[in-house]
Formats: C-alpha cells, sequence, structure tokens
C-alpha cells in the first residue's frame, strides 16, 4: 500500500512503565500522562495498556479526552490537568472525573454544581511553585485553600505542581520549588484538607528527582521511550514506542547536474540513484528536514535531497547496493544496528522530540503491535 505507517510497540511501552515502578518503588502511585493522543501514540490502546499494568491515575488535558476514555471503556480515574469549564461540570459528574482546580470562580462554580447534584467532586489543587505558567501563585496559595476548605461540594483529593526545569542539569531551581510545595503541602494539612495526592514529579523528577516522588508521579515523555533531556544526572535505558515507516514508491537514475524537488533547493553533483518515498509533511513528516534529514535503507543511513513535499519525500541511495522498489525505508526508528530517534531529528530542526512525536503521530495509519489483550 502506498504510504506511511506508524508503528506503536506496546510492548515497549509496557517496560518502560515498569522502569517506572523500579524507580518509585510500591508506595508511590503512577499517574500515566496520555494527553495529546498519547503524545502522539494513541490515547485509547496506550490508556487500555497502563490500565492492564495497573495504572492508579491517567492524565489528560481537558474534558473531551477523558469522555473519549470513558467512551473506550476506560475505569481508571481521570485527572483533567488544564482543568474544567462550567458546562463541562454535568460531564465531569456523569464520567466519574477529576479537575485540577487553580481559579476561584471555578472553584466556587464545581462545589455549587456538585452540591446541586448531591455530591462532592474531587479535584486536585494546582499552584504555580514558579513554573509561571498555570497554577495558583504560590503568594496566593494560602488564601486559595483558605477558600477551598469553605467550599462543601469540594473533596480534595490531590496537590500538584509542575517542575519548570527538572530536565537541566542545574537542579537548584528544581529543588526550590520542591521546598515551595511542601509549604503548600503543610499549610494545606494545618487547614485540615489531607490530600491522598501530593505531586510534582514529571519523567526529569521520576529519573533524577527522588525526593519529589511524594504520593504520585507523573510520567509522560518516558512512558514512550525518550529521555526529557541529555541533561539529566541519572541516564536511564528505555525503549521507543513509536517507529515510522514506509517504503521506496521509485529509483531514479539521474546525472550530475539534476535539480530535485521544489524550488531546485538540491542539485545532484554526480550521477546519483534517488529513491522517492510516500511520506511529507501531510503525515508529520517536518519540511524543515529538507536537505537535513536522514533515513534507513538496507540497514544504512541515505540523505534526505531537495524540499519535502506534502506526501513525497527524496532520498540520495547512490551509496547503498542493491535498493530496489518497495523496499522498507525507517524514518523514526531502528533498522539492523541502525537507529534513528526522535531526538536525532529534533536536533536537525531545532526543536524537542516532544513536537517529533506528537507530529508524527497525527499520520492517520497507526499499527498497533504487542497488545497484552490481544
Amino acid at each position: 500500500m502506498v504510504g506511511s505507517t506508524i508503528e506503536i510497540d506496546l510492548a515497549a511501552l509496557r517496560y518502560n512503565f515498569s522502569k517506572v515502578r523500579e524507580l518509585v518503588g510500591p508506595s508511590t502511585a503512577v499517574l500515566g500522562v496520555v494527553k495529546s493522543d498519547a503524545y502522539g501514540h494513541g490515547m485509547l490502546p496506550v490508556a487500555r495498556e497502563l490500565e492492564n499494568l495497573g495504572v492508579e491515575y491517567l492524565g489528560v488535558s481537558n474534558c473531551r479526552e477523558a469522555v473519549t476514555l470513558r467512551q473506550g471503556g476506560l475505569k481508571a480515574p481521570i485527572l483533567l490537568l488544564l482543568g474544567v469549564e462550567e458546562d463541562e461540570l454535568a460531564l465531569v459528574i456523569q464520567h466519574g472525573l477529576t479537575p485540577a482546580i487553580y481559579r476561584s470562580d471555578v472553584a466556587k462554580a464545581v462545589s455549587a454544581t456538585a452540591l446541586a447534584a448531591g455530591t462532592k467532586i474531587p479535584v486536585h489543587l494546582k499552584i504555580d511553585t514558579g513554573m509561571g505558567r498555570l497554577g495558583v501563585p504560590f503568594g496566593e496559595a494560602e488564601k486559595f485553600l483558605e477558600l477551598i476548605k469553605s467550599l462543601e461540594g469540594i473533596r480534595v483529593e490531590g496537590l500538584l505542581s509542575h517542575f519548570a526545569s527538572a530536565d537541566e542539569h542545574d537542579k537548584s531551581f528544581s529543588n526550590q520549588q520542591l521546598e515551595r510545595f511542601r509549604r503548600i503541602l503543610g499549610w494545606a494539612q494545618d487547614l485540615g484538607l489531607n490530600p491522598r495526592y501530593a505531586h510534582i514529579a514529571n519523567s526529569a523528577g521520576v529519573i533524577d528527582l527522588p525526593d519529589s516522588y511524594l504520593q504520585l508521579v507523573r510520567p509522560g515523555l518516558m512512558l514512550y521511550g525518550a529521555p526529557p533531556s541529555h541533561e539529566l544526572h541519572h541516564p536511564i535505558l528505555l525503549r521507543p514506542v513509536m517507529t515510522l515507516k514506509t517504503r521506496v514508491l521509485q529509483l531514479k537514475e539521474v546525472p550530475a547536474g539534476s535539480p530535485i524537488g521544489y524550488g531546485c533547493t538540491y542539485t545532484t553533483s554526480r550521477p546519483s540513484l534517488i529513491a522517492t518515498l510516500p511520506v511529507g509533511y501531510d503525515d508529520g513528516y517536518d519540511r524543515l528536514l529538507s536537505n537535513k534529514g536522514e533515513v534507513l535503507v538496507r540497514n544504512r543511513r541515505a540523505p534526505v535531497v531537495g524540499r519535502i513535499s506534502m506526501c513525497l519525500t527524496t532520498v540520495d541511495v547512490t551509496h547503498i547496493p542493491a535498493v530496489q522498489p518497495d523496499d522498507e525505508v525507517v524514518l523514526l526508528g531502528k533498522q539492523g544496528d541502525e537507529q534513528i530517534t526522535a531526538d536525532d531529528i529534533a536536533a536537525k530542526i531545532s526543536t524537542i522530540n516532544y513536537e517529533i512525536f506528537c507530529n508524527l503521530g497525527g499520520n492517520r495509519k497507526k499499527v498497533f503491535l504487542n497488545s497484552s489483550t490481544m
């Protein structure tokens, strides 16, 4: 079939989850972050695997993602990391969801809706300890906790914050955030809120900051087999979950001086063998990889030449013996002893591996391998 395929290795996901369990031990719960289609890996299949593995919580961005999980049969608790809109509160009650709360008006609406329904809604209070993005500002945390204490329709199940730079070698700011978070936790306990889960550790925290484990950790990227950065104190062996494959659609011998692709941005310097691949930026293979990217053909690296098109990419395979039409081509993943990682691709276009996964994961053709439910 013409086109590219994303392969998702669920056995690798299970291995990476086991490494999280090994690090945090049995007394710390795990929230698997599956927001944004599990970083492009397929939210429903990934969440099912994590639930089968006994994950204590799932983390999504919003109510829409959470409802998709519930409709897909997921029973695990689900945290709405971006919070909830007032018009979604009926869905929160219907599907047993847990919103993050960081605004006073929303907290009041949550409580009022819960009381009207004769119930209490579990929430996790999000405090900004230094990220500067989402959460109650640190200086307003005590006042916010006092307000929450007065709202009878809310049950405070969790208290969370988010590291800004735990993936950097210098941990001084992360340690400052953790110290602030512990102070806030102390204030909450003094008020009698006593959240079951306090959590701040992301993947970098899980790997490098064991003091941040507390009652719950939130691994995301490491579940998908990539390191949060290469500045970690304790590198960990993970297994990449995503592979992008295609095939040689056409081989073409061209003379020296031949322009290749839109804009003629590449011209052959010798008689060359050019392979055209049915993959392009419509598949999430970034156009910025034009004349920069590499692919694997017959266990060897081949450079991308010319501009990447919407559905086509050209590579120079002159140096690779015996290439044939329909040969497998790997753009992300392993082939033989060679491997192209999301970090390799990200480095060529000055971005991060997260974006590579999310973009490639938009590919409409995914194949899930090694499911534990098959």
